[in-house]
Protein backbone atom coordinates (compact mmCIF):
# COMPACT_ATOMS: atom_id res chain seq x y z
CA UNK A 1 0.00 0.00 0.00
CA UNK A 2 1.55 3.54 -0.96
CA UNK A 3 1.68 5.85 1.42
CA UNK A 4 -1.07 8.82 0.12
CA UNK A 5 0.42 12.07 -2.08
CA UNK A 6 0.21 15.15 -1.20
CA UNK A 7 -2.69 16.73 -3.37
CA UNK A 8 -1.39 20.43 -3.48
CA UNK A 9 -4.60 22.44 -4.61
CA UNK A 10 -3.45 26.16 -4.05
CA UNK A 11 -0.38 28.82 -3.95
CA UNK A 12 0.77 28.29 -0.44
CA UNK A 13 0.99 24.41 -0.52
CA UNK A 14 2.67 25.00 -4.20
CA UNK A 15 5.46 26.92 -2.76
CA UNK A 16 6.24 24.81 -0.36
CA UNK A 17 5.95 21.57 -2.57
CA UNK A 18 8.69 24.01 -5.11
CA UNK A 19 11.23 24.71 -2.21
CA UNK A 20 11.68 21.37 -1.00
CA UNK A 21 11.86 20.36 -4.71
CA UNK A 22 14.75 22.97 -5.62
CA UNK A 23 16.78 20.89 -3.29
CA UNK A 24 16.48 17.43 -5.18
CA UNK A 25 18.88 16.66 -8.03
CA UNK A 26 16.49 14.21 -9.64
CA UNK A 27 12.50 14.83 -9.66
CA UNK A 28 10.29 11.93 -11.33
CA UNK A 29 7.57 14.07 -13.22
CA UNK A 30 4.38 12.96 -15.35
CA UNK A 31 1.52 14.86 -16.51
CA UNK A 32 -2.08 14.54 -17.37
CA UNK A 33 -4.53 15.57 -19.59
CA UNK A 34 -8.10 15.40 -20.95
CA UNK A 35 -7.21 15.37 -24.86
CA UNK A 36 -9.41 12.43 -24.80
CA UNK A 37 -12.41 13.89 -23.63
CA UNK A 38 -12.05 17.52 -25.12
CA UNK A 39 -11.99 19.68 -28.25
CA UNK A 40 -9.00 21.03 -26.86
CA UNK A 41 -7.06 19.20 -24.05
CA UNK A 42 -5.14 20.68 -21.76
CA UNK A 43 -2.55 19.68 -18.91
CA UNK A 44 -5.02 18.89 -15.77
CA UNK A 45 -2.01 17.14 -13.51
CA UNK A 46 1.16 17.50 -12.91
CA UNK A 47 2.61 14.70 -10.61
CA UNK A 48 6.11 14.78 -9.32
CA UNK A 49 8.28 12.18 -7.16
CA UNK A 50 11.05 11.98 -5.25
CA UNK A 51 12.17 9.65 -2.21
CA UNK A 52 10.77 11.30 0.63
CA UNK A 53 7.34 11.97 -1.28
CA UNK A 54 4.94 11.91 -4.36
CA UNK A 55 2.81 14.86 -5.19
CA UNK A 56 0.37 15.43 -7.12
CA UNK A 57 -0.26 19.40 -8.52
CA UNK A 58 -3.22 20.40 -9.60
CA UNK A 59 -3.23 23.27 -12.38
CA UNK A 60 -6.61 23.34 -12.72
CA UNK A 61 -7.24 24.59 -9.09
CA UNK A 62 -4.27 26.81 -9.00
CA UNK A 63 -4.30 29.90 -11.41
CA UNK A 64 -0.99 30.56 -11.48
CA UNK A 65 1.61 27.66 -11.51
CA UNK A 66 4.58 29.11 -12.70
CA UNK A 67 6.34 28.88 -9.61
CA UNK A 68 7.31 25.36 -11.05
CA UNK A 69 9.57 27.51 -13.52
CA UNK A 70 13.02 27.20 -11.97
CA UNK A 71 12.67 23.50 -11.41
CA UNK A 72 12.45 22.52 -14.91
CA UNK A 73 14.79 24.82 -16.28
CA UNK A 74 17.61 24.08 -13.55
CA UNK A 75 20.00 21.88 -15.46
CA UNK A 76 21.33 20.88 -12.11
CA UNK A 77 17.95 19.19 -11.45
CA UNK A 78 17.36 15.95 -13.48
CA UNK A 79 13.61 15.38 -14.23
CA UNK A 80 12.43 12.03 -15.11
CA UNK A 81 9.77 11.18 -17.51
CA UNK A 82 8.28 8.04 -19.01
CA UNK A 83 8.13 8.58 -22.75
CA UNK A 84 9.23 12.64 -22.07
CA UNK A 85 7.77 14.01 -25.60
CA UNK A 86 3.83 14.41 -25.13
CA UNK A 87 4.49 16.01 -21.43
CA UNK A 88 7.22 18.29 -22.68
CA UNK A 89 4.53 19.36 -25.23
CA UNK A 90 1.91 19.95 -23.07
CA UNK A 91 4.25 21.67 -19.70
CA UNK A 92 5.53 23.71 -22.69
CA UNK A 93 2.16 24.16 -24.82
CA UNK A 94 -0.38 25.16 -21.06
CA UNK A 95 2.52 26.87 -19.32
CA UNK A 96 5.69 28.09 -21.42
CA UNK A 97 7.87 25.68 -19.47
CA UNK A 98 11.47 24.47 -20.82
CA UNK A 99 12.76 21.55 -19.07
CA UNK A 100 16.46 21.85 -19.09
CA UNK A 101 17.72 18.53 -18.33
CA UNK A 102 16.05 14.97 -18.73
CA UNK A 103 16.18 11.32 -18.70
CA UNK A 104 13.70 9.58 -20.51
CA UNK A 105 13.30 6.01 -19.28
CA UNK A 106 11.75 4.68 -22.11
CA UNK A 107 14.35 6.05 -24.38
CA UNK A 108 16.62 4.48 -22.34
CA UNK A 109 14.82 1.09 -22.56
CA UNK A 110 14.76 1.44 -26.57
CA UNK A 111 18.53 2.07 -26.45
CA UNK A 112 18.80 -0.93 -23.93
CA UNK A 113 16.70 -2.97 -26.86
CA UNK A 114 14.05 -3.60 -24.83
CA UNK A 115 11.12 -4.85 -26.70
CA UNK A 116 8.08 -4.04 -24.07
CA UNK A 117 8.77 -0.45 -23.23
CA UNK A 118 5.66 0.89 -22.10
CA UNK A 119 5.81 1.75 -18.25
CA UNK A 120 3.89 -1.01 -16.87
CA UNK A 121 5.62 -3.38 -18.17
CA UNK A 122 9.13 -1.97 -17.75
CA UNK A 123 8.38 -1.55 -14.38
CA UNK A 124 7.59 -5.35 -13.64
CA UNK A 125 10.23 -6.11 -15.81
CA UNK A 126 12.91 -4.39 -14.02
CA UNK A 127 11.73 -4.22 -10.66
CA UNK A 128 8.78 -6.39 -10.24
CA UNK A 129 6.28 -3.92 -9.66
CA UNK A 130 2.65 -4.24 -11.03
CA UNK A 131 1.13 -1.07 -12.62
CA UNK A 132 -2.71 -1.51 -14.25
CA UNK A 133 -3.86 0.99 -17.47
CA UNK A 134 -7.36 1.18 -15.97
CA UNK A 135 -7.30 4.58 -16.21
CA UNK A 136 -5.03 5.34 -18.98
CA UNK A 137 -7.67 6.68 -21.51
CA UNK A 138 -9.39 8.53 -18.15
CA UNK A 139 -10.74 11.76 -18.01
CA UNK A 140 -8.17 14.19 -15.73
CA UNK A 141 -10.54 16.91 -16.12
CA UNK A 142 -12.69 15.52 -13.68
CA UNK A 143 -13.03 17.52 -10.19
CA UNK A 144 -13.58 16.49 -7.57
CA UNK A 145 -10.38 13.62 -8.96
CA UNK A 146 -11.55 10.22 -7.52
CA UNK A 147 -9.01 8.46 -5.12
CA UNK A 148 -8.29 5.62 -8.01
CA UNK A 149 -7.18 8.26 -10.16
CA UNK A 150 -4.91 10.27 -7.96
CA UNK A 151 -3.50 6.55 -6.88
CA UNK A 152 -3.18 5.55 -10.61
CA UNK A 153 -1.08 8.93 -11.11
CA UNK A 154 0.93 8.57 -8.25
CA UNK A 155 2.05 4.89 -9.71
CA UNK A 156 3.31 7.16 -12.82
CA UNK A 157 5.85 8.75 -11.01
CA UNK A 158 6.58 6.65 -7.88
CA UNK A 159 9.17 4.10 -8.96
CA UNK A 160 10.09 5.97 -12.22
CA UNK A 161 13.68 7.25 -9.33
CA UNK A 162 14.58 3.30 -9.44
CA UNK A 163 13.75 2.48 -12.61
CA UNK A 164 15.87 5.36 -14.17
CA UNK A 165 18.77 3.78 -11.40
CA UNK A 166 18.27 0.33 -13.46
CA UNK A 167 18.22 1.52 -16.47
CA UNK A 168 21.58 3.86 -15.78
CA UNK A 169 23.45 1.03 -14.55
CA UNK A 170 22.32 -1.38 -17.51
CA UNK A 171 23.71 1.84 -19.94
CA UNK A 172 26.62 2.29 -18.17
CA UNK A 173 27.57 -1.55 -18.40
CA UNK A 174 26.89 -1.90 -21.92
CA UNK A 175 28.85 2.15 -22.18
CA UNK A 176 25.61 3.08 -23.92
CA UNK A 177 25.25 6.16 -21.24
CA UNK A 178 26.59 9.13 -24.26
CA UNK A 179 24.42 7.56 -26.58
CA UNK A 180 21.42 7.05 -24.22
CA UNK A 181 21.69 11.47 -23.46
CA UNK A 182 22.03 11.92 -27.08
CA UNK A 183 18.94 9.95 -27.65
CA UNK A 184 17.24 11.91 -25.31
CA UNK A 185 18.36 15.31 -26.59
CA UNK A 186 16.30 14.09 -30.04
CA UNK A 187 13.19 12.95 -27.77
CA UNK A 188 13.46 16.57 -26.30
CA UNK A 189 13.86 18.22 -29.70
CA UNK A 190 10.09 19.57 -30.46
CA UNK A 191 8.09 21.85 -32.53
CA UNK A 192 4.95 23.16 -31.77
CA UNK A 193 2.20 22.75 -34.11
CA UNK A 194 -0.69 25.61 -34.48
CA UNK A 195 -4.06 24.20 -33.26
CA UNK A 196 -6.01 26.12 -35.36
CA UNK A 197 -8.59 24.28 -37.17
CA UNK A 198 -7.67 23.22 -40.58
CA UNK A 199 -10.83 22.97 -42.69
CA UNK A 200 -8.52 21.45 -45.49
CA UNK A 201 -7.33 18.71 -43.56
CA UNK A 202 -10.16 16.06 -44.82
CA UNK A 203 -7.06 15.52 -47.30
CA UNK A 204 -5.44 13.39 -45.20
CA UNK A 205 -8.70 11.14 -44.83
CA UNK A 206 -8.35 10.01 -48.47
CA UNK A 207 -6.58 7.59 -50.50
CA UNK A 208 -5.19 8.79 -53.83
CA UNK A 209 -8.17 7.06 -55.86
CA UNK A 210 -11.22 8.29 -53.85
CA UNK A 211 -10.53 11.90 -54.87
CA UNK A 212 -14.00 11.85 -56.69
CA UNK A 213 -15.19 15.43 -57.41
CA UNK A 214 -18.43 15.07 -55.28
CA UNK A 215 -16.80 13.06 -52.49
CA UNK A 216 -14.88 15.20 -52.13
CA UNK A 217 -16.94 18.35 -51.74
CA UNK A 218 -19.18 16.45 -49.09
CA UNK A 219 -16.60 15.14 -47.54
CA UNK A 220 -15.19 18.90 -46.39
CA UNK A 221 -18.12 20.20 -45.61
CA UNK A 222 -18.59 17.06 -43.25
CA UNK A 223 -15.39 17.72 -42.16
CA UNK A 224 -15.98 21.55 -41.36
CA UNK A 225 -19.91 20.37 -39.90
CA UNK A 226 -18.10 17.47 -37.40
CA UNK A 227 -15.03 20.60 -35.89
CA UNK A 228 -18.11 22.89 -35.53
CA UNK A 229 -20.19 20.19 -33.11
CA UNK A 230 -17.33 19.19 -31.46
CA UNK A 231 -16.32 22.31 -30.43
CA UNK A 232 -19.71 23.34 -29.35
CA UNK A 233 -19.76 19.92 -27.45
CA UNK A 234 -16.12 20.47 -25.89
CA UNK A 235 -15.81 17.24 -27.75
CA UNK A 236 -12.36 15.65 -29.57
CA UNK A 237 -13.76 15.60 -33.09
CA UNK A 238 -13.17 11.49 -33.68
CA UNK A 239 -15.13 11.17 -30.22
CA UNK A 240 -17.89 12.48 -31.32
CA UNK A 241 -17.75 11.09 -34.91
CA UNK A 242 -14.87 8.71 -36.05
CA UNK A 243 -12.97 9.08 -39.50
CA UNK A 244 -14.17 5.79 -40.79
CA UNK A 245 -17.88 7.05 -40.70
CA UNK A 246 -17.45 10.30 -41.85
CA UNK A 247 -15.66 8.82 -44.87
CA UNK A 248 -18.30 6.23 -45.26
CA UNK A 249 -21.21 9.15 -45.03
CA UNK A 250 -19.51 10.99 -47.73
CA UNK A 251 -19.52 8.24 -50.07
CA UNK A 252 -23.30 7.41 -49.09
CA UNK A 253 -24.67 10.52 -49.50
CA UNK A 254 -27.90 9.57 -47.84
CA UNK A 255 -30.46 12.94 -48.74
CA UNK A 256 -32.63 12.36 -45.36
CA UNK A 257 -31.70 11.81 -41.26
CA UNK A 258 -33.34 8.39 -41.99
CA UNK A 259 -31.11 6.94 -43.57
CA UNK A 260 -28.07 8.40 -41.72
CA UNK A 261 -29.14 5.20 -39.53
CA UNK A 262 -28.15 3.02 -41.85
CA UNK A 263 -24.25 4.15 -41.73
CA UNK A 264 -22.07 1.87 -39.12
CA UNK A 265 -20.74 4.14 -36.34
CA UNK A 266 -23.50 6.81 -36.69
CA UNK A 267 -24.18 7.83 -33.28
CA UNK A 268 -27.95 8.02 -32.34
CA UNK A 269 -27.87 10.79 -30.16
CA UNK A 270 -26.06 13.08 -32.52
CA UNK A 271 -28.42 12.12 -35.63
CA UNK A 272 -31.42 12.71 -33.42
CA UNK A 273 -29.90 16.11 -32.68
CA UNK A 274 -27.80 16.78 -35.72
CA UNK A 275 -28.92 14.86 -38.33
CA UNK A 276 -30.78 17.55 -40.33
CA UNK A 277 -27.46 19.64 -40.11
CA UNK A 278 -25.55 16.81 -41.47
CA UNK A 279 -28.12 16.36 -44.26
CA UNK A 280 -27.59 19.81 -45.57
CA UNK A 281 -23.79 19.86 -45.41
CA UNK A 282 -24.10 17.15 -47.53
CA UNK A 283 -26.46 18.66 -49.87
CA UNK A 284 -24.19 21.80 -49.88
CA UNK A 285 -21.41 19.48 -50.74
CA UNK A 286 -23.30 18.07 -53.32
CA UNK A 287 -24.22 21.25 -55.13
CA UNK A 288 -20.09 22.57 -54.68
CA UNK A 289 -17.23 22.70 -56.62
CA UNK A 290 -14.57 20.51 -55.52
CA UNK A 291 -12.08 21.99 -53.67
CA UNK A 292 -8.61 22.50 -55.04
CA UNK A 293 -5.90 19.83 -53.93
CA UNK A 294 -3.22 20.58 -51.84
CA UNK A 295 0.22 21.52 -53.58
CA UNK A 296 2.04 18.34 -54.06
CA UNK A 297 5.02 17.99 -52.15
CA UNK A 298 8.35 19.12 -54.02
CA UNK A 299 10.55 15.41 -54.90
CA UNK A 300 13.79 15.54 -53.38
CA UNK A 301 16.15 15.31 -56.35
CA UNK A 302 16.81 11.21 -57.77
CA UNK A 303 20.37 11.50 -56.39
CA UNK A 304 19.56 13.06 -53.01
CA UNK A 305 16.50 10.34 -53.18
CA UNK A 306 18.93 7.49 -54.16
CA UNK A 307 21.52 8.38 -51.25
CA UNK A 308 18.69 8.62 -48.41
CA UNK A 309 17.94 5.02 -49.90
CA UNK A 310 20.79 3.95 -49.00
CA UNK A 311 21.20 5.39 -45.92
CA UNK A 312 17.74 3.99 -44.70
CA UNK A 313 18.89 0.26 -45.74
CA UNK A 314 22.41 1.36 -43.93
CA UNK A 315 20.06 2.25 -40.87
CA UNK A 316 18.31 -0.96 -41.22
CA UNK A 317 21.05 -3.40 -41.08
CA UNK A 318 22.72 -1.20 -37.72
CA UNK A 319 19.70 -1.38 -35.59
CA UNK A 320 19.06 -5.13 -36.44
CA UNK A 321 22.63 -5.86 -35.60
CA UNK A 322 21.95 -4.58 -32.38
CA UNK A 323 18.51 -5.63 -31.57
CA UNK A 324 16.75 -2.02 -31.03
CA UNK A 325 14.61 -0.13 -33.50
CA UNK A 326 16.09 1.64 -36.48
CA UNK A 327 15.32 5.38 -35.11
CA UNK A 328 17.37 4.89 -32.22
CA UNK A 329 20.30 4.73 -34.62
CA UNK A 330 19.44 8.29 -36.39
CA UNK A 331 16.05 9.95 -37.10
CA UNK A 332 14.45 10.07 -40.90
CA UNK A 333 15.06 14.12 -40.23
CA UNK A 334 18.83 13.73 -39.67
CA UNK A 335 18.96 10.82 -42.48
CA UNK A 336 17.28 13.19 -45.06
CA UNK A 337 19.96 15.87 -44.05
CA UNK A 338 23.00 14.05 -44.32
CA UNK A 339 21.55 12.81 -48.41
CA UNK A 340 20.72 16.72 -49.16
CA UNK A 341 24.43 17.42 -47.98
CA UNK A 342 26.52 14.59 -49.04
CA UNK A 343 29.58 14.88 -46.79
CA UNK A 344 33.05 14.68 -48.24
CA UNK A 345 34.55 14.01 -44.49
CA UNK A 346 33.30 13.38 -40.95
CA UNK A 347 33.51 17.32 -40.07
CA UNK A 348 30.57 17.64 -42.81
CA UNK A 349 28.63 16.43 -40.44
CA UNK A 350 29.23 18.71 -37.22
CA UNK A 351 26.11 20.67 -37.25
CA UNK A 352 23.67 18.63 -38.88
CA UNK A 353 20.30 18.25 -35.79
CA UNK A 354 20.72 14.70 -34.30
CA UNK A 355 23.71 13.99 -35.08
CA UNK A 356 26.00 14.57 -32.27
CA UNK A 357 29.58 13.77 -30.52
CA UNK A 358 28.52 10.45 -29.80
CA UNK A 359 27.23 9.44 -32.86
CA UNK A 360 29.51 11.12 -35.33
CA UNK A 361 32.09 9.42 -33.45
CA UNK A 362 30.20 5.47 -33.95
CA UNK A 363 28.65 6.35 -37.15
CA UNK A 364 30.61 8.92 -39.18
CA UNK A 365 32.74 7.17 -41.39
CA UNK A 366 30.19 4.83 -42.41
CA UNK A 367 27.78 7.91 -42.99
CA UNK A 368 30.45 9.35 -45.30
CA UNK A 369 30.94 6.01 -46.76
CA UNK A 370 27.44 5.30 -47.75
CA UNK A 371 26.69 8.43 -49.34
CA UNK A 372 29.45 8.40 -51.47
CA UNK A 373 28.97 4.88 -52.69
CA UNK A 374 31.99 3.41 -50.74
CA UNK A 375 30.41 1.54 -48.27
CA UNK A 376 31.08 -2.15 -48.13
Amino acid sequence: MLPEAAYIADSQALAAAVERLLKQPRIACDTESNSLHAYRGITCLIQFSTPAEDLLIDPLAIADISALAPIFADPAIEIIFHAAEYDLICLKRDFDFDVSSVFDTMAAARVCGYQRIGLSHMLEAALGVYHGKKHQKADWGRRPLPASYRNYAQMDTRYLLPLRAALYAELRAADRLEEAYEYFDDVTRFELKPEDFDPDGFWRLLRPSEHNDSYVAVLRELYILRDALAQARNQPPQRLLSNKTLLEIAKEQPRRPSQLSGIRGMPRWLLRHNGDEIIEAIAHGRASLPPPPPPRQALEPQPVAERYKALHKWRKNTASARGIESDVILSRDALWAIARRKPASIADLSDIVGLGPWRQKEYGADLVAVVNGRAG
